[in-house]
């Protein structure tokens, strides 16, 4: 090798590096990667020695992207889909239909993702897919009107759970609330878990309630936390920037982790449901944001 040139970054060791930035945190990484902390610590070394710079910063919320981090995080991500390109071209091109359900409490950028990078390296695939609330989900795959769905519960769960997120309690950034009156809460009507956990924890604690604002979509429940009408409860990475994120120092209870697992229907096209899962999987990973910090 020439004295000038410098070793070419293994894809092994840009994927460790995606999925520390994606989850901004080192062993929910390696749980990611079915590695070790120590063993992922020592790729991200070998990495940042290769290169020759320092690609995160360690502070109280894990680890932050440092500015080599976020220049080389497009080029990674760039270099790996065109890597899965290569493979694609030796591969039969799947053909067929698959069914599938997926959670409409996912971020719009992830349910996006996930059918686009499907249909772009699978498009001789009709897809047809269901979006909505993921508990008449294992129901369906069971009778086989859907091929494959994701599922959402707290404790263990039914199918290969793949992501693990804490929800928050969330109000506007401007709201003032008085412990002396009533919590108003805004709740999703599902008939689910997640419908009854704010008004549970709450009870628990023997904090007053009340229900504000009722309604079957995030997008509402989101627009009834920024208007400072009422509080909710998100998952940490739909928090938005006028929001703020209330912890016991506020009066609120801690909540459990909500996991999501994928189900597929035994009799559904083996490859294509590994294929849809694998797109699930990925956009999911990169749709992750990184903690945030109680006000």
């Amino acid at each position: 090798m020439n004295a000038n040139e410098r070793p070419t970054p293994d894809s092994s060791l840009l994927r460790t590096f995606l999925e520390i930035a994606d989850c901004g945190n080192l062993t929910l990484a390696a749980s990611r990667l079915n590695r070790s902390q120590s063993a992922i610590s020592v790729q991200l070394r070998k990495l940042e020695c290769e290169l020759k710079v320092s690609l995160f910063e360690r502070d109280a919320k894990g680890m932050v992207l440092s500015v080599n981090g976020e220049r080389l995080l497009p080029v990674a991500r760039r270099v790996l889909a065109e890597l899965g390109q290569v493979h694609a071209l030796f591969q039969p091109a799947l053909k067929g239909k698959i069914r599938v359900g997926i959670p409409d409490d996912f971020e719009e950028n992830v349910l996006e993702r996930t059918l686009a990078d499907f249909a772009r390296s699978n498009p001789g695939v009709d897809v047809v897919a269901s979006s909505g609330c993921t508990v008449g989900f294992p129901e369906a795959v069971q009778r086989g009107a859907l091929d494959i769905a994701v599922y959402s519960g707290p404790g263990d769960i039914a199918g290969e759970v793949f992501l693990t997120q804490k929800p928050v309690w969330v109000a506007s950034g401007t709201l003032c609330l008085d412990r002396s009156e009533p919590v108003p809460l805004a709740i999703m009507d599902r008939g689910c878990w997640w419908q009854e956990l704010p008004t549970k924890a709450l009870e628990q604690q023997g904090r007053p309630y009340s229900i504000a604002f009722e309604c079957s979509g995030l997008t509402s429940q989101k627009a009834a936390i920024r208007a400072g009408f009422a509080v909710g409860i998100l998952y940490e990475n739909s928090v938005e920037p006028d929001m703020k994120v209330l912890s016991p120092r506020d009066g609120f209870p801690p909540l459990p982790h909500s996991k999501r697992s994928i189900i597929i229907n035994p009799q559904a096209p083996e490859k294509l449901t590994a294929a849809m899962a694998r797109a699930i999987k990925n956009a999911s990973s990169r749709g992750l944001a990184k903690p945030l910090t109680p006000h």
